[in-house]
This record gives C-alpha cells, sequence and structure tokens, in this order.
C-alpha cells in the first residue's frame, strides 16, 4: 500500500484547539497538508484566521478556517461545540491541543497555580472530548474509526517538574485519561492516543528558547540533540489520523528526542573503568 493510501486525509474534517501556535500551528499544517479541512480555535480568534490564510495560501491539499474557541471554561466550551457544529456536520479528527502552564520555585508554587492549569489542560479537554463524542462517534467506522489526539508532555511521563508542577501533573493525568477513554471508546469506532512532546518551539516554551542560543543550548540538554521540528508533529499527526494509524489506540507517542527514556548513567560503570 503506498504512503499516499497509508497518510491521507482527503474528506476528513480535524478540529485543532490552541491551533495558532506552536504545536497546535504544527499540526494544523500537517493535517492540512495530508488533505484535510481543519477548524482552527483559539482564545484569539484573530490569530486563528491568520493562520489559516497563511495555510491555505501554501496550496496544500487541504484547507483551513480559524475562529476563536475556549476551552477553559464551561461556556466557552458549549459555546465552541455550537461552532463546530455550525460548520460542519461531520468531525473525524479532535486535537486537544490547547493549554496553559503556570511557574514556580518549590516553596513559592502559588495556590492559584493549579486551578486554572488544572482547568483547562484536563477539565476543559476532558468536557470538550465529551460533548463532541456523538460527532465522532457517528463519523466513524470499524475499518475508518474517528480519531481523538491528545497533547501531554514529557513531563506528564517522567518527574520532571521544572517549577511547572501543575503543568507536569496535568500533563500526566492527560496521558491517564486517555488510555481510560481508548478502553472505553475502543467498540465505539474511535481511537484515542496522545503526544508526550518534549521540547519545541512556542509561546509557551519562549522564556527558555527565545533566541537560537537558548534554543540551541536546550537542543544540547536532549539525548538527541536538538529542539523538535515542526515535522516531527505533522508526521505524528498524519499517522495517527490516517488509514496506517487505524488499529492503534491507548498509545502515548513520545516526541521527546529520548527524553522520555533517559535516566542517570550506568550505576557500575565508575567502578569498572
Amino acid at each position: 500500500m503506498t504512503p499516499d493510501v497509508l497518510f491521507s486525509l482527503p474528506g476528513k474534517t480535524a478540529l485543532v484547539t490552541g491551533g495558532a501556535t506552536g504545536i497546535g500551528r504544527m499540526a494544523a499544517e500537517g493535517l492540512v497538508a495530508a488533505g484535510a479541512r481543519v477548524l482552527i480555535a483559539s482564545r484569539k480568534g484573530e490569530a486563528c484566521e491568520a493562520i489559516a490564510d497563511e495555510l491555505n495560501a501554501l496550496d496544500l491539499q487541504g484547507s483551513a478556517e480559524g475562529f476563536a474557541g475556549d476551552v477553559s471554561s464551561e461556556a466557552g466550551i458549549d459555546a465552541l461545540v455550537a461552532e463546530v457544529k455550525n460548520r460542519t456536520e461531520t468531525l473525524d479528527i479532535l486535537m486537544n491541543n490547547a493549554g496553559r502552564t503556570w511557574g514556580a520555585p518549590l516553596g513559592q508554587f502559588p495556590f492559584q497555580g493549579w486551578g486554572k492549569v488544572m482547568d483547562l489542560n484536563v477539565a476543559g479537554l476532558f468536557q470538550l472530548t465529551q460533548s463532541l463524542l456523538p460527532m465522532l462517534i457517528a463519523s466513524g467506522s470499524i475499518d475508518d474509526p474517528s480519531r481523538v489526539v491528545n497533547v501531554g508532555s514529557v513531563m506528564g511521563e517522567v518527574p520532571m517538574g521544572d517549577g511547572a508542577y501543575s503543568y507536569s501533573a496535568s500533563k500526566a493525568a492527560v496521558l491517564h485519561l486517555t488510555k481510560i477513554l481508548a478502553k472505553e471508546l475502543s467498540g465505539q469506532a474511535v481511537t484515542v492516543n496522545a503526544l508526550a512532546p518534549g521540547p519545541f518551539e512556542s509561546k509557551m516554551t519562549a522564556f527558555a528558547m527565545g533566541n537560537d542560543d537558548q534554543r540551541d543550548k536546550v537542543g544540547d540538554d536532549v539525548p538527541m540533540k536538538r529542539v523538535g521540528r515542526g515535522e516531527d508533529i505533522a508526521g505524528c499527526m498524519q499517522f495517527l489520523c490516517s488509514r496506517g494509524g487505524a488499529y492503534v489506540t491507548g498509545a502515548v507517542i513520545p516526541v521527546s528526542g529520548g527524553i522520555n527514556v533517559s535516566t542517570g548513567g550506568n550505576i557500575f560503570e565508575s567502578a569498572l573503568h
């Protein structure tokens, strides 16, 4: 079977939350390149419209459209779901990418650094997925299920706080929730998988990767000696959402350059040399 059959998405409709920047923007381009119609939503509707215009100007196989959508509250989720239903009768792919973080040193991390992070990263993700399930279930089949892709983090896999305690805990919850939903929806023609990215350039990581020197220093600390690139996310999305990934559910894809398996040195190394 040829790649254009295995990894193409013509006729598919996708929603990418937080799709105006960073990983969401990378995913949206990958889906459009594979032929999907991609709805891009975030709190900043104008930014989403601008990104959609940029993607459409690339003359790729699919198309994009952007609009405002807030996943941080119940009212915002209800409004986003209504807008999706207004724009399309079918939904084949949902990428839950919208998220936020909060950083402070241990001993100074504030109580308010938890609620907003958990509400968006976990509760919002769950509620949006739950609200769109009827559309996803209706669009899927045994041979070609609908797809949910959640964005976790390598920080949700390994004990790495880096001052972002609520963020790391929320992403661990996302990865576990992904497996729970995959189990519960496996008989309803919906797959649920997650990405666990390492460092990628985005607004969220700009504090540490705001220039080339910082980015290179971060890359040097990654086992594979670089930060993530757009094609790393795009390729994962094209696989998980296409015919090639139709039999995969409950997986956590570590897009982290080896951070997920990085451990301490060999405990006997010093004694043997």
